[in-house]
């Protein structure tokens, strides 16, 4: 298998971003095209042993920066690394891309690169975020900050294709993401999507709230972006504070070794992407994978080693054909979704 990795992205590249390539080749046993200005590439894979790693340095001569608009910087530098490498996955030369470079960067390359799947208009991501909720995956988690009904339900449709493929779960349940657990609750997209929801085929269980998030009430929780993006950087953030908190208040009273173990242990309840590392950006034609731009080396093996499950797994066949079925349902229960959404 060959992930490709933009070695250019990331706010530690190309460092960071070098290491956690070499590891994952090493480990996963999958071939890396590393794509980025070759004599920097080269330079820095020059500190490693590759010994039992396959890597390819692919040359792009520009880089995304944070703060570009992505359309705009796509379209003014062509040979973007991030570029670069989607066009391998487009060309067939790679399974999968990853990139820890500015989202909208990424997303914009997926889409413009290798499209959408039919009858959806937006990629999403999402995936486990709560350490304390690990078969807990919420969708959208800062892609799209304004959604329709149909656009939450094939979030919903996604993220049950996530769990039962990547997590194991046989039939996970779903939940939309409201300001209270009865039919009715809710801003007017919410309340909208509940009939949807009910008739699509989906193990709908009705409305979750915030804090039925880290107790694991549902498998699959469903919001737009907005939302998303603002809860798990939330929990990110109250996991550093109390970490930094707790760490003050018992220092002395406990060895050096057991307090850290015991602040690691909080941080990696309240973030798992420090554990996981990142995920596939959905509806994407191809399997495309976007890190955090904070991302270390662990958590840039670790988003390979996500990509490599998710060719292996067959993820973006699997979720044309769910959401085929999920589409003839609401059909026959007489709703007709718009074939090609763009609001």
């Amino acid at each position: 298998m060959r992930i490709a990795v933009d070695g250019m992205g990331g706010d530690y590249a190309p460092e960071e971003i070098v290491k956690g390539a070499v590891i994952a080749a090493r480990e996963y046993g999958v071939q890396i095209p590393l794509v980025g200005p070759s004599d920097l590439m080269k330079q820095e894979l020059a500190k490693h042993d590759l010994t039992g790693a396959e890597i390819e340095v692919v040359h792009a001569s520009e880089y995304l920066m944070e703060g570009e608009p992505p359309a705009y910087a796509l379209r003014q530098k062509r040979d973007a690394s991030i570029a670069v490498a989607t066009k391998l996955v487009r060309e067939g030369r790679a399974d999968a891309v990853v990139s820890a470079g500015p989202t909208g960067g990424v997303v914009a390359a997926a889409l413009y690169i290798l499209g959408t799947i039919e009858e959806m208009s937006r990629p999403v991501a999402g995936g486990p975020f709560l350490g304390f909720a690990p078969n807990t995956l919420m969708l959208d988690l800062g892609t799209n900050v304004d959604c329709q009904p149909y656009q939450l339900l094939d979030f919903a449709i996604i993220g049950t294709v996530y769990a039962r493929k990547m997590q194991g779960i046989a039939n996970p349940t779903v939940a939309l993401l409201s300001v209270g657990a009865e039919e009715g609750k809710g801003n007017e997209v919410v309340k909208e999507s509940y009939p949807l929801f009910q008739k699509c085929g989906l193990n709908f269980i009705g409305n979750v709230e915030g804090y039925d998030i880290p107790s694991g009430k549902a498998n699959v929780i469903i919001c737009d972006g907005f939302v998303g993006n603002i809860v798990v950087k939330f929990c990110e953030s109250l996991g550093k504070t109390i970490a930094g908190w707790l760490e003050q208040k018992i220092r002395g009273k406990l060895t050096e070794e057991k307090l850290e173990e015991i602040t690691e242990g909080l941080l990696r309840a309240t973030n798992a992407a420090d554990v996981r590392g990142g995920g596939p950006l959905w509806a994407v034609n191809g399997v495309a994978c976007v890190s955090h731009g904070r991302s270390r080396y662990q958590e840039i093996a670790k988003t390979i080693e996500q990509a490599k499950l998710a060719v292996e797994q067959d993820l973006v066949g699997t979720l044309k054909a769910e959401l085929s079925a999920a589409r003839k349902k609401l059909k026959e229960a007489g709703f007709e979704p718009p074939l090609n959404p763009q609001t």
